[in-house]
């Protein structure tokens, strides 16, 4: 299992810089954590490692928000909080999304738990204090 420690807000880009080290090749990431817990916030800090110049904001009312990293790859970021049934992530073609080779970041990934890859790399953010968070995965 892997450790990260987030020291607050100004150690975000190298916390995410860290998690892109050692991520591997994986493309379907799921974000566990508490609501405040910080998921969007760090994905955000991931996109702009990456090089997304998008306004990455967490996609609760449509579900899915498609950005471009700095190469012109896609990356795909989800919230599932709002969904009441499987259907509805199936609906908004989730497996594409997942077949496509992209980078899927996914907060509130139980809600869909049966839908996720088997080789989803699951991520969970806990809460130390105000300020701090850790990354285990």
């Amino acid at each position: 299992m892997t450790e990260i420690i987030i020291n607050g807000i100004d150690d975000l880009p190298r916390a995410a810089r860290a998690f892109l080290d050692h991520k591997g090749p994986v493309n379907v990431v799921a974000f566990y954590g508490s609501m405040g817990a910080g998921k969007t916030t760090f994905i955000t800090a991931l996109c702009e490692e990456l090089g997304v110049r998008d306004v990455v904001n967490s996609p609760t009312f449509t579900i899915v928000n498609e950005y471009r990293d700095g190469a012109g790859h896609p990356v795909f970021h989800f919230d599932f909080y709002r969904i009441n049934r499987l259907s509805e992530a199936l609906d908004i073609g989730l497996f594409e999304y997942f077949d496509s080779g992209a980078l899927c970041l996914v907060e509130w990934p139980e809600m869909i738990e049966e839908l996720l890859p088997d080789d989803a790399l699951k991520v969970q953010i806990l809460v130390e204090d105000a300020e701090t968070r850790t990354l285990l995965f």
